[in-house]
This record gives C-alpha cells, sequence and structure tokens, in this order.
C-alpha cells in the first residue's frame, strides 16, 4: 500500500459509508489520519487557501503540517483572493512570505498562474485542498486544472482532498464552454454548473491533459466519507466558510451561477452590498414591473420582492461597485426550493427579460458574456431578448453529451 501512489497514475480512495457523527468527513482529514504516508518525509507544495481547515481540529492544514515536522513544506500556492482569502475579486496578488510560519506564498492569480519549473523543482508531491462553489467560472477550478498540468509536465505527484460540491452534485446545467472562449475563467469544456467535486473534476482534467500533453498526472483523489449527490451544503454538518469574499453564504452560492451573468451587464448584482448575487438593480429598473414579469416565467422555486439599495465600496470585498453610491432599484431573490431550482436557466431568463424591458437602457458587454457562457451565438440570442426556453434548448443536445462523459468521473451516489 505505502508504494501503490507510486506504480499507479491514479488512486482513488472511496469510503461510502456515513461517519458516526453525522457530518461529511473532508479528503484532508483522511490524509492526515489514514494516508500520511503519501506524504510522510517528502517535500511538498499546498495549493491551499482560508478554507482549507481541519474541521476536526479547527485548525489551518498548512499550520498543522508545519508544526508536524514530519514534511517539508517547500512552497505554499494561494489561488485568487490570496492565501488568507481577503482580496477583493480581480486584485492581482504578488508573492509573499506567510507571517505565521515563514513559507513563501507563491501567488497564482499574479504575474502568472501556473506554477512554474523552477519553484516545483524541489518539490514532490503537490496537495490541492481549497473549497469550490460549483460554477465553470470560479477560478479555483482553473487554478486546479493549471495545477494538474504542471504537476504532469514535472513529473510530480498529485493528491486532491476532496471536499463538497456546496450546490449539490445532480444538477448539472449551461452551455458547454467552445474552445474559442477558453480563459481564466473557463479553463475546460464544462457546463456553466457541472455538479461535480474537485475531485471528480480533476479526474476529468486528467483526462484532458493526457490528449493535451501525453503525459499522465500522478493523482491520488482523498475522497470524503458521509456525502452523496443530493446534498447541499447545509446538510454537510460542517461550518460554511466564505470561499470568496462576495460568497458570503449558501443563498449566495446557489444563485452564482445564474446571478454572475448579471455582471457582464450594466446591472448591480449585489456586489458593494451585504448580500451580492442575491440582489439586482439599477437606477433605470422598476422593481414592481420586473417583478411582475418574472413570476410570468414561472420560476416557483423562487419568490421575488422590490428591493432598493446603494452600493458602496466594502473593503476587502467590493472596490469601485457598479453604481457605487448611487440609488439603485431592483429584485431580492430568494431560493424556496433548491432541488427544483436551474440557477443557470434563471440567470439567462433574467439577462433576457432585462434585455426586453430596458432596450434602451440595459446593455450586454459581448466579450464579458461570452467569456462567462462560453458560446457567442447565445448572447447574440440575449442582446435579442430571445425567451431563455430557446436557449435552454440549443444548448440541450451538447449538455447531454457532456452529461453522459461524466458519469465516468463520478465517485459518490
Amino acid at each position: 500500500m505505502k508504494n501503490l501512489s507510486l506504480k499507479l497514475s491514479i488512486i482513488v480512495l472511496i469510503v461510502l459509508h456515513i461517519n458516526t457523527f453525522g457530518k461529511v468527513k473532508l479528503g484532508n482529514e483522511k490524509l492526515i489520519n489514514d494516508y500520511f504516508h503519501l506524504i510522510e518525509g517528502k517535500k511538498i507544495g499546498i495549493i491551499a487557501n482560508h478554507t482549507s481547515i481541519l474541521y476536526d481540529r479547527k485548525q489551518h492544514l498548512v499550520d498543522y503540517l508545519h508544526e508536524t515536522n514530519k514534511v517539508e513544506i517547500v512552497a505554499v500556492f494561494g489561488p485568487e483572493h490570496g492565501f488568507r482569502g481577503n482580496a477583493p475579486d480581480g486584485i492581482k496578488i504578488d508573492n509573499t512570505k506567510d507571517e505565521k510560519t515563514g513559507i513563501t506564498i507563491y501567488s497564482l492569480y499574479g504575474k502568472t498562474n501556473k506554477p512554474t519549473p523552477e519553484i516545483l523543482k524541489d518539490i514532490q508531491v503537490l496537495i490541492f485542498d481549497i473549497q469550490d462553489v460549483g460554477a465553470r467560472f470560479y477560478t479555483y477550478i482553473s487554478t486546479l486544472y493549471l495545477c494538474l498540468e504542471a504537476a504532469a509536465e514535472n513529473d510530480i505527484e498529485f493528491v486532491v482532498c476532496d471536499r463538497p460540491n456546496p450546490i449539490g452534485g445532480e444538477i448539472v446545467d449551461g452551455p458547454i464552454l467552445k474552445k474559442d472562449f477558453q480563459s481564466f475563467v473557463g479553463i475546460a469544456p464544462l457546463p456553466i454548473q457541472h455538479g461535480m467535486t474537485i475531485g471528480e473534476l480533476a479526474l476529468y482534467f486528467k483526462d484532458l491533459i493526457k490528449q493535451k500533453l501525453n503525459k499522465e498526472v500522478k493523482l491520488t483523489i482523498l475522497t470524503m466519507d458521509g456525502w452523496s449527490r443530493n446534498m447541499i451544503f447545509p446538510e454537510t454538518g460542517l461550518d460554511w466558510i466564505s470561499p470568496s469574499p462576495n460568497i458570503v453564504n449558501f443563498w449566495s452560492a446557489i444563485l452564482y451561477p445564474g446571478i454572475c451573468l448579471i455582471e457582464a451587464t450594466n446591472v448591480s448584482e449585489g456586489r458593494g452590498t451585504s448580500r451580492p448575487f442575491q440582489v439586482i438593480g439599477a437606477p433605470f429598473i422598476n422593481s414592481d414591473e420586473l417583478i411582475r414579469e418574472l413570476e410570468k416565467l414561472n420560476f416557483t422555486s423562487l419568490n421575488f420582492s422590490p428591493i432598493s439599495f446603494t452600493p458602496i465600496e466594502i473593503e476587502g470585498m467590493a472596490k469601485n461597485p457598479k453604481f457605487n453610491n448611487q440609488s439603485c432599484n431592483g429584485v431580492k431573490i430568494q431560493v424556496e426550493a433548491t432541488q427544483y431550482f436551474y440557477p443557470v436557466q434563471f440567470g439567462i431568463a433574467l439577462v433576457s427579460l432585462l434585455k426586453k424591458l430596458y432596450p434602451k437602457d440595459f446593455e450586454i458587454n459581448k466579450a464579458r458574456m461570452n467569456r462567462l457562457l462560453g458560446d457567442d451565438k447565445i448572447t447574440d440570442m440575449l442582446e435579442r431578448a430571445v425567451d431563455y426556453r430557446k436557449i435552454v434548448k440549443y444548448y440541450e443536445k451538447e449538455l447531454n453529451q457532456f452529461k453522459k462523459l461524466r458519469t465516468k468521473y463520478l465517485l459518490y451516489k
């Protein structure tokens, strides 16, 4: 067993029983309790941020491993928002030293998004332990892809400590990313809501990287205990740690795959408020009119209420938000039944409706919308305020093809 990870290109360690505490047990707990031999005595690099907590110990994984003196942490790699998770969206981050441990923190959201061979030259094992949100354009999965690619190129073992998809593992929806729109907010051919865990994505990325480089990633996935596909985060028994400054709670997370499309428009997505992605608005919106039209779309899983808000700068959360210090009229969106809610379809419907109601005032940034949707034909349809059901029908065939492909990478029932 001790040498298994050296002999195989991939090891999937799956335990299906629910632990005795009725709480999901994360992959990082299994690393330190059951599979420490994978890293003991080795020089390691850790891709981590503020979410990389050992829940039973209430301690950061980096701090714990540093204190053991049983591994040599050569480097820590921080994604967007930084290692401590307090940088606003889009802010480039420099390399630094961790004040607590003295370890060098290399930013993967600054001058480079991918670990360089020079940095990796003394590293034997890379560990990835970051909480994802479940949307294609959330950049942590792009960091995962590029680090896996770097590991393949430099013949380094890679361990993924798996974590829940907080918005569940059953609903899969949205257009598949087209190659022309590949970017750091769309690193691979995925739908917007992929319904996969970090470990399952790693399996998928491993195959994509092999096709690209003709090289295998030496990948080990430490699966969770007690997680099932129909779980949403409040059912895991785990404490919520905001994965990024504007995903303030589960409700922001579940709305994010759809409401994020509003970022590519001149309507506020709620940044600069206490409820990002739960409220939308602009000075030109008539709240009652918008709600009346939204209710005609029959999203029975949602409840809408009128709201007025004024976005402001919030340190570590929102820098120069849309309509900074201007009063906006809009809608508060409340999810009533998560099992019936398709956030991508709602986001597309909302953008199309805004274009229909406010054709002179509402604007879509086409380049940005293309990156988020991954398909310029859908952007064109939104510009023409095409009914969202026709748009869903347009991407349905490719989505169904992906769903079939996806099954080979699923680790949980």
